[in-house]
């Protein structure tokens, strides 16, 4: 019998939309282009969004039927934003249109093809706590937390898997890059890695990266499946395209390879997300791996004036590696250039940018509108404490308030115990991060303390307790920090060390190694630490300076985090805050070190990421920009350093900002 191929052409409807009407030059020569593979490079503020619901809009209108578009996002905000601005342009003729995460198109391809690759149609999907589980017995099954054994816990294990999913690095190069402190537990790193893929075949359970892995797995291993949906989607157009990671890269490059049509919109220059898998290189070699791209600019900008948008193209010019650029403003100038501002310490700097919010916030400014940005969440440190204490409101947007986090909660309960030995909330929480030691071993352990101290401070009779085997190395350095910060001798006064010796000495002796095996995050959270203890130098009581954290907390429950109609300040890190924007900005801890971070200094493709995060931070702004940074810090082993203002600052001609010397009344 002979088969033949029968085509059927859609009719084009003839367009209801006048697109030069609402689109400017730039965005309708990339909307209206032909069909084919194009790079959009859409500059901060530029419309990327309007470009690509409009590009959608303009494909249906000529033709294409919505179930043959394939339309991808990050994010499932962003995804149901596109789709109802579509909905809106083109009402009752969307339906069918595939739109929305990677992960939720892989998760909608393997529900109907699971079988395939080994699994029921049924499987569940794995949130990062089933996975930290999934591992967890694992390794209490391989004995890997013996007494004298560190291991990663299980949400540090399912981080460093994921790195290798979505970079595609070896193991051996991402326990190198990241995990350094974990460099001789290769072998059975490896072995939970295989254990861990056996375990999900066996639960019928996926992981969220597995939705990108195993939809590519299935289209390589089938390739007739894979020929379905290439037949299938005849164009496809991709959102954010400079955060996506290899296998979405290639995802996107396998379904197109029939009709080799996809319009991909990004903004190299905001590509900040390398250390979760994100490879800007996607971007830059679009072209090499499809001949023929058609390339399309959008750098006209709605949001920012022109003043901050010319301090931000200074900035991004220096990057030597990126697709270049120069965003034009359709505002009006604004009456204040972006302003720079030297302070003589970390204190001075926060005190500066709460007396301005008050300001700004007294003569109208709604303090919804104005966001305190930073590099690195220890950076606000001293700005929550400011604003707490001036009663000004503010919600942080990257995590919890400074004294909130887990890690500053642990250290400050040793020393709340070394203070007052009767706490018993401070200790059991500190016995809970010991292996083997659960709520009901912790209450018995904590009886054995009771006993043994018998209401006095010799923290020497620990000694007499028994903790669980698993427990025993834990244990003695705790007895042994409790005996080197405090006073045991009955006879004596109680004296403790300085608060900032206490926590180095915490740290030293067994804390660090707790972050290390606990927190995926170790570097940052170390650097938490170390500004909590340079913080402490300004106190010799460790009662006062326990009570001052705890009383930098009051009134936070009137305050509720994520409330969109209270009139609150922003406090964020760049990264929470990219795709957000405030009239008001003020950019903290701009110092070299800090801002890049040192880490970057050696590592040119490092360092361009650091500049990329810095234009992301100005071009959050709409009209006032506050570039801020401290002359001195005061570090807690060797007193205060002068501290050079960030490279960011030190590229920029002075004309684009206008310098403000602080005087103290």
């Amino acid at each position: 019998m002979k088969e033949h191929s029968y085509h059927l052409t859609p009719i084009a409807t003839g367009s209801a939309i006048n697109y030069k009407k609402v689109l400017n030059e730039q965005q309708y020569a990339a909307v209206t282009s032909e069909p084919g593979t194009a790079l959009v490079i859409a500059g901060a503020g530029s419309g990327k969004t309007r470009t690509l619901t409009y590009r959608v809009s303009w494909l249906i209108e000529r033709g294409f039927l919505a179930e043959q578009i394939l339309l991808l996002t990050f994010t499932n905000k962003a995804a149901r934003e596109m789709l109802t601005r579509v909905d809106q342009l083109l009402p009752g003729r969307t339906h069918g249109l595939w739109g929305g995460t990677f992960h939720s198109i892989g998760h909608r391809i393997l529900r109907r093809h699971a079988e395939e690759i080994g699994f029921e149609k049924n499987f569940t999907i794995l949130d990062r706590d089933d996975q930290k589980e999934l591992l967890e017995a694992w390794i209490t099954r391989q004995g890997l937390r013996a007494a004298e054994n560190r291991f990663p816990k299980g949400n540090v294990l399912a981080e460093i898997i994921s790195l290798c999913n979505n970079t595609g690095l070896t193991l051996e190069a991402v326990v190198t890059k990241r995990y350094r402190y974990f460099f001789d537990l290769q072998k059975e790193l490896k072995a939970a890695m295989v254990a861990y893929e056996a375990a999900k075949q066996k639960a019928n359970a996926l992981d969220f990266d597995d939705l990108l892995l195993k939809t590519y797995e299935l289209f390589v291993t089938h390739p007739e499946i894979a020929a379905r949906y290439q037949q299938q989607f005849r164009a496809i157009l991709v959102d954010e395209y400079q955060d996506t990671n290899r296998i979405q890269a290639n995802l996107i490059d396998l379904l197109a390879a029939r009709h080799k049509h996809i319009m991909a919109v990004g903004d190299d220059a905001q590509s900040i997300y390398s250390w979760r898998g994100a490879d800007v290189s996607n971007m830059l070699a679009f072209s090499k791996r499809h001949p023929g791209t058609q390339f399309f600019s959008i750098e006209t900008n709605y949001r920012s004036v022109p003043q901050v948008l010319a301090l931000a193209n200074a900035s991004i010019r220096c990057n030597t590696t990126q697709f270049s650029k120069e965003l034009q403003a359709i505002r009006p100038a604004h009456t204040l250039s972006p302003v720079l501002l030297p302070l003589a310490t970390s204190n001075e700097q926060a005190s500066f940018i709460a007396q301005r919010i008050s300001e700004l916030h007294q003569k109208g400014m709604p303090l919804r509108d104005i966001a305190v940005l930073y590099r690195s969440h220890y950076h606000s440190m001293e700005i929550q404490l400011e604003l707490t204490r001036r009663h000004i409101p503010f919600v942080i947007t990257s995590g919890l308030r400074f004294f909130e986090q887990a890690h500053i909660k642990d250290v400050a309960a040793v020393m709340k115990f070394a203070l007052n030995p009767n706490d018993e909330v401070a200790l059991k929480r500190l016995l809970l991060l010991f292996p083997g030691i659960g709520k009901k071993t912790a209450e018995g352990l904590w009886n054995q303390i009771i006993k043994a101290l018998e209401g006095t401070r010799d923290f020497s009779r620990l000694t007499q307790c028994k903790p669980p085997k698993k427990a025993t190395k834990e244990w003695n350095q705790l007895v042994a920090t409790l005996l080197e910060i405090s006073s045991h001798d009955p006879s004596d006064a109680p004296q403790l060390a300085a608060p900032t010796v206490m926590i180095e000495a915490i740290l030293f002796a067994f804390y660090d190694e707790i972050l290390q095996e606990k927190f995926t995050n170790y570097e940052a959270r170390r650097e938490d630490l170390a500004t909590l203890s340079n913080y402490a130098k300004q106190f010799s009581d460790t009662a006062e300076f326990l009570a001052q954290l705890a009383l930098l907390g009051e009134g936070e429950e009137q305050q509720p985090a994520n409330v969109e109609h209270e009139d609150q300040l922003c406090l964020s890190s760049i990264h929470q805050a990219k795709g957000l924007e405030w009239p008001v900005v003020f950019l903290t801890w701009l110092t070299e070190g800090m801002f890049p971070t040192r880490r970057s200094f050696d590592d040119k493709a490092a360092m361009e990421e650091e500049r990329r995060l810095f234009y992301v931070a100005v071009t959050r702004c709409k009209e006032e920009l506050y570039l801020t940074y401290p002359e001195f810090s005061s570090h807690a082993n060797y007193g205060e350093a002068f501290q050079r203002p960030s490279r960011f600052l030190a590229e920029l001609d002075p004309k684009f900002y206008e310098r403000w010397n602080i005087a103290m009344r």
